[in-house]
C-alpha cells in the first residue's frame, strides 16, 4: 500500500471518529426544558405541575448514593422497568424538576458516563 493510501485511510478514520464523538451531556436530556419555569414547574398558572423524569444507572450502592446526592428528588426501583426499559443489573431512577437548581441537577446527571439518556416520565 502506498504512503498516500495509508495517509488517506488514517485521515478518513480520524474524520469518522470525530463525526461519531460522544454527544454533549445536554443531548442526553430527551425532553424540552424551555417551558419549565425557574421553580421547576410547567403549565398554565391554574395547573402548574412538576416534570418527572427517568433514567437508569448500574444497581450499585455506591452509584445510587452518588445519584441521590446529586438529585435528592430521586426515587429508585430495582424492579420496575419504566418506559425507559431498565435492564437487569440496573436501577430505575425517577426524579422531578420541582427543586432548587433543577436544570443544574439534570445537567450534572447527564454528564455522568453511566447515564445514557434522561426521559420525561409519564405516570399512566
Amino acid at each position: 500500500m502506498s504512503f498516500t493510501r495509508v495517509l488517506l485511510c488514517l485521515l478518513t478514520a480520524g474524520l469518522v471518529a470525530c463525526a461519531t464523538a460522544l454527544a454533549p451531556p445536554s443531548a442526553k436530556i430527551r425532553f424540552p426544558l424551555d417551558s419549565i419555569r425557574a421553580d421547576g414547574l410547567s403549565g398554565p398558572a391554574s395547573g402548574l405541575v412538576s416534570i418527572d423524569y427517568e433514567f437508569c444507572v448500574p444497581a450499585d450502592p455506591l452509584v445510587l448514593a452518588e445519584i441521590k446526592r446529586l438529585d435528592p428528588s430521586v426515587k429508585v426501583s430495582l424492579v420496575a422497568r419504566g418506559r425507559i426499559g431498565r435492564r437487569d443489573g440496573q436501577a430505575l431512577c425517577i426524579g422531578n424538576t420541582h427543586q432548587k437548581d433543577w436544570r443544574g441537577i439534570l445537567e450534572r446527571l447527564a454528564a455522568r458516563p453511566d447515564i445514557t439518556e434522561i426521559r420525561r416520565c409519564y405516570f399512566e
